[in-house]
C-alpha cells in the first residue's frame, strides 16, 4: 500500500477512537448537546471561584475589619491585571492545543503546552521576585488608603509570592479545556475552593492547632489551596497518560518554542488587553458613581455581586464555543463551525434572559442579601438593575462570537471593539448625557456600551474574514516514526520540531 494511503488510514484509525485520558473529542456527535456537557463545568469552575472569593471577603471583613477587606481589594485589583495577561496567553493555548487535538496532532498538543509552562513559570518568578520588591510603590499608585496600608503590604507580598502556582493552575485549567476536558478543571477548583474556604477563618483566627496569623493568613490560604490543586491536577493528569503530561524524553519542549510563543503572545496579548479595556473601563465608571455618594456607591457594589453570576453562563459558553470551534477547526469540520456559534447564541440568550428575568422578580430579596432589607441603598440597587441588567443579553451573543472568531487567531478587530465599545460609546454616553439624564446616564452606559458591542460583533463575525485568519499551520498526518514517536509531514510543522530540536 502507498505511504500516503497508509498515513491516511492511519490517521482515520486514530479520529475514530473513542476519547481517553479525560480528553472529548468535540468534533463529533449532537452540537447542542455537547456544548452542554462542555459549559456546565466550565461554569461550575467560575460559580466556585466567585463563591470563593465573596465568601472569604466575608471572613475578612468581618473578622479583621473594613481596612483588612480594602487592603484584599486592593490585592486582588493587582492580581486581576496579572490573571488578565495569563488568560490571554492561556486561551492562545487553549486554542492551539483545540486545532492540534481536532487534528489528531498530540506532538503539537505537548509542544504547546511545553512552551506554555516553560515561558509562564520563569515569567511568574519574576513577576514574584519584583512584586515583593515594589509592593509598597504599587499600593502608593493605587491610592490604597492610609489605615489600610500596613494590611495592604502584608497581603500583597504574598499574593505576589503566590503568582508562580497562581498562574500556571490558571494556564493549566485553560489547556485542559482545549483538549475537550471541562470535568477535571471544575474537580481542582472544587479541592482548591473546599481547601481554602476550611483554612480562610483557621488562619486568621488561629483556629485549633493553627497560628493565628491574621490577613497573611488570608492569603496565605489561598496560596495552599492553589498548590495543592495545581499538583493534584497535574499528578492526575500524568496519571492518565493526558496528551499534556510531559514525559522524560519529552521534557525538552518546556524550551519556549520561539514560534509557537510569538504566536502566542500575538494572539494572546489582544484578549488579554481586552480584559484590562474592560476592568480600565470600570475603574472610571466607578470614579463617576462615587460621586453620587456612599449610599449609590454600596447600592453598585451590591448590584455587581449580582452581575458577576448573571454574566457567568455567557461567559462559559463563550469558552465552550472557542475550544469547540478551535478543534472543528483543526478537524477540518467547516460545516460545525456556524452550528456551534448559532448553538452558543442560543444558550447565552436563554440563560442570560432567565436571570435577568429571575433578578427583576426577586430583587428586592437579593439586593438585601448584600445591603440588609432596610439598608437605603437597597432602592437605588433596585433601580439600578432596573436600568442596566437587561444589557448582559447582549454582552452573551459578543461573547459567543469572540470566542467563535478567536479559535481561528481573529483577536486585533475584536480588541478594537472593545476599546470603542467601552470608551466613546460608554463612557461617552455616562459623561454626554449625565446633564441631561443625572444618575440614569451612567447606568444606561452599561446597556449602551454592551448593545453596541453586540452589533459591532455580529458584524464582524458576518464580514466573514475571520474564517481566513489562522492561529497554527495545519500538519498533513502523522505516523510511528522518529525520535518524536510521529512523523509530522506539513513542511512548516517540521521546521517549528527542528528549530526547537537542532540536530534530533
Amino acid at each position: 500500500m502507498p505511504t500516503g494511503q497508509c498515513r491516511i488510514g492511519k490517521r482515520k484509525e486514530n479520529q475514530m477512537r473513542p476519547p481517553r485520558n479525560g480528553q472529548h473529542d468535540l468534533t463529533k456527535g449532537a452540537i447542542p448537546l455537547t456544548m452542554a456537557l462542555f459549559a456546565l463545568p466550565t461554569l461550575g469552575s467560575s460559580v466556585l471561584q466567585s463563591l470563593n472569593g465573596s465568601i472569604n471577603a466575608v471572613w475578612v471583613g468581618r473578622f479583621l475589619g473594613e481596612d483588612a477587606l480594602a487592603a484584599t481589594t486592593n490585592g486582588n485589583i493587582v492580581m486581576f491585571m496579572l490573571i488578565s495577561f495569563v488568560f490571554g496567553l492561556g486561551m492562545a493555548a487553549t486554542i492551539l492545543i483545540g486545532q492540534a487535538t481536532g487534528r489528531g496532532d498530540p506532538v503539537m498538543a505537548k509542544r504547546v503546552m511545553g512552551t506554555a509552562i516553560g515561558s509562564i513559570i520563569p515569567f511568574s518568578v519574576l513577576v514574584a521576585i519584583g512584586g515583593w520588591v515594589l509592593a509598597p510603590t504599587i499600593l502608593g499608585l493605587l491610592g490604597t488608603p492610609a489605615g489600610a496600608e500596613a494590611f495592604a503590604l502584608t497581603y500583597l507580598r504574598v499574593i505576589f509570592a503566590a503568582m508562580p502556582a497562581t498562574l500556571t493552575f490558571t494556564l493549566s485549567m485553560m489547556a485542559l479545556r482545549g483538549t475537550g476536558d471541562s470535568m477535571t478543571p471544575l474537580w481542582f477548583m472544587g479541592l482548591s475552593a473546599a481547601i481554602d474556604l476550611g483554612l480562610n477563618p483557621s488562619l486568621i483566627l488561629g483556629l485549633g492547632p493553627l497560628p493565628e496569623l491574621g490577613i497573611f493568613g488570608s492569603a496565605l490560604s489561598t496560596v495552599i489551596a492553589n498548590t495543592v490543586a495545581l499538583l493534584g491536577m497535574w499528578l492526575t493528569l500524568y496519571l492518565r497518560g493526558s496528551v499534556l503530561a510531559l514525559r522524560r524524553a519529552e521534557m525538552r519542549y518546556l524550551l519556549a518554542d520561539r514560534r509557537i510563543l510569538l504566536s502566542m503572545v500575538t494572539k494572546g496579548l489582544p484578549m488579554g488587553l481586552q480584559m484590562i479595556v474592560i476592568s480600565s473601563a470600570a475603574l472610571t465608571m466607578l470614579s463617576l458613581i462615587n460621586r453620587e455618594g456612599v449610599v449609590t456607591t454600596a447600592a453598585y457594589g451590591a448590584t455587581q455581586q449580582l452581575w458577576t453570576y448573571i454574566q457567568m453562563p455567557a461567559m462559559a459558553l463563550g469558552a465552550a464555543a472557542s475550544a469547540m470551534v478551535a478543534q472543528n477547526i483543526g478537524a477540518g469540520r467547516w460545516d460545525r463551525v456556524s452550528e456551534v456559534t448559532k448553538w452558543g447564541l442560543i444558550f447565552s440568550i436563554g440563560m442570560t434572559a432567565s436571570l435577568v428575568v429571575l433578578l427583576t422578580l426577586f430583587d428586592k430579596a437579593a439586593m438585601g442579601l448584600f445591603l440588609g432589607s432596610t439598608s437605603d441603598a437597597v432602592p437605588i440597587g433596585r433601580h439600578i438593575q432596573l436600568m442596566a441588567t437587561w444589557g448582559f443579553v447582549f454582552f452573551g451573543i459578543t461573547l459567543v462570537y469572540f470566542g467563535t472568531m478567536r479559535a481561528n487567531g481573529y483577536v486585533i478587530a475584536p480588541l478594537i471593539v472593545m476599546v470603542i465599545a467601552m470608551y466613546p460609546i460608554r463612557l461617552g454616553f455616562a459623561f454626554g448625557f449625565y446633564p441631561v439624564l443625572g444618575a440614569n446616564a451612567l447606568w444606561l452606559s452599561f446597556p449602551a456600551g454592551m448593545l453596541a458591542t453586540a452589533v459591532l460583533a455580529t458584524a464582524l463575525y458576518l464580514r466573514g474574514s475571520w474564517r481566513s485568519g489562522a492561529m497554527m499551520p495545519e500538519s498533513d498526518t502523522m505516523t510511528g516514526n522518529g525520535h518524536d514517536g510521529l512523523a509530522v509531514t506539513s513542511p512548516t510543522i517540521l521546521k517549528i520540531r527542528d528549530q526547537a530540536n537542532p540536530g534530533g
